[in-house]
This record gives C-alpha cells, sequence and structure tokens, in this order.
C-alpha cells in the first residue's frame, strides 16, 4: 500500500552554515491533522505548504514549487545500510515521509492524490546546500546525496486539503513525456549530455523545460 508514512513539521535550530542564523530543516513527526495550501511566492508568500512548519532561509527554500519535500522511507533504509546510523523520519527536512511510493520514479507533472481532498504535483528533486551539509556531519555529503540519485521530490498543491500519518497516496495522472524525479535530476546535475534529448520531448511543463534549458548553456 502507498501511504503517509509520517507528516513532518519543523524544529527550529540555530544555523551557522548560513547567515540567516536559523533553519527548519529538522522536522518531527506529528499526530494530528494538518492543513496544505499553496504558499504562494517564494519570499513574499507563507514559505511552506504545511500550515505550522517553518522556512527560515526564504531565498531558497519554499514557494509554490517547493511548497512540500517528500523522501520515501525505502531510501532512508538504503541510506542507514551505508551510513550505518539511524535515520528517523524528518532527518533530511522532508515534509512527508512515504511508504510503498516511488518517489524518485514520480514522473514530473504527474497528481498525488492524498487522502480525500489534498492533491500535490511533483516538480523537481531537492539539491542539497550546505546546511544539510552541516547537519548530515558526513565528509562531502553534498556530493555523496547528489550522486545517490535519491534526491526525494518536491511538490506544488494543486488542490488544498489535509495530510496525517497513514493517509493513502494515489497517483491519478501520469504525463506521457516519461521524466522522472532522477532523469531531471540527472541531467541537471551530474549528466549533462542527456539535457539535449529531455529537451526535445513533448509535454515537458512550462516550468520543467525553462530549468533545463537554463542549465544547458552553464554546461557548454
Amino acid at each position: 500500500m502507498s501511504r503517509i508514512l509520517s507528516v513532518n513539521l519543523a524544529v527550529p535550530e540555530p544555523n551557522p552554515a548560513k547567515s540567516v542564523g536559523v533553519t527548519g530543516i529538522t522536522k518531527r513527526p506529528v499526530d494530528h491533522l494538518v492543513a496544505v495550501r499553496a504558499p504562494g511566492p517564494k519570499t513574499t508568500g507563507l514559505h511552506s505548504g504545511l500550515v505550522g512548519d517553518q522556512i527560515f532561509d526564504v531565498e531558497h527554500h519554499g514557494g509554490d514549487d517547493q511548497a512540500v519535500y517528500a523522501y520515501a522511507r525505502e531510501d532512508y533504509d538504503w541510506w542507514q545500510a551505508r551510513l550505518t546510523r539511524r535515520l528517523a523520519n524528518g532527518t533530511f527536512g522532508e515534509n512527508l515521509t512515504t511508504e510503498g511510493v516511488d518517489v524518485n520514479g514520480a514522473v514530473i507533472g504527474e497528481r498525488w492524490r492524498i487522502g480525500p481532498q489534498l492533491v500535490l504535483q511533483p516538480t523537481f528533486g531537492r539539491v542539497p546546500c550546505v546546511t544539510f551539509q552541516r547537519k548530515m556531519g558526513e565528509p562531502r555529503w553534498m556530493k555523496t546525496f547528489t550522486r545517490s540519485m535519491r534526491p526525494g521530490a518536491y511538490l506544488r498543491v494543486l488542490a488544498p486539503g489535509t495530510v496525517w500519518a497513514g493517509d493513502p497516496v494515489t497517483v491519478e495522472d501520469r504525463p506521457a513525456h516519461g521524466v522522472t524525479i532522477a532523469l531531471a535530476y540527472r541531467a541537471y546535475l551530474t549528466e549533462p549530455e542527456l539535457l539535449p534529448g529531455l529537451l526535445e520531448r513533448d509535454g515537458l511543463p512550462a516550468d520543467l523545460r525553462e530549468t533545463l534549458s537554463d542549465r544547458l548553456p552553464r554546461r557548454r
């Protein structure tokens, strides 16, 4: 069964890695219903899509295209085996820890229905930052995380609703272009030779096409 394993909200803590000084990257599971809505523009909106969550580096995180972050429990288990340490839900800063959901294999632009009302849409993978590096305390963590091709997915809110642990996740619609979170991530960060082929595909969302196109000249 595909479901939400936990819903996680920020626990603010000091962040010497950035000038903002505070971070909400550490998130912990909550045992109550959480409202989810589109937060609006990145710097001037409500920042996180989850009511009660907090984002402090609003220049780089949050906003409509990064309203929600999802990470699969199966990928945590993969990391635990390699890092030989326990990784609790919310450690990577995700709002939704999933079970039975192919998060990295999600086609960008598909529709996830969660519970009776909430509809989310994958937009792109998570690009690691220095705050994540500091939190994990692993050598060369940013490169290690990037090369793993297990970025998790940012999602936008198509229809507001509520979410809590145990809610089923159903993929209602999957675009034919076939560009997954993992494939777009590879092209963007580690395999630029994939970019031209992806940009030729019909049906790519306009924002994804723009993101990949912007990356192409930089790699030449």
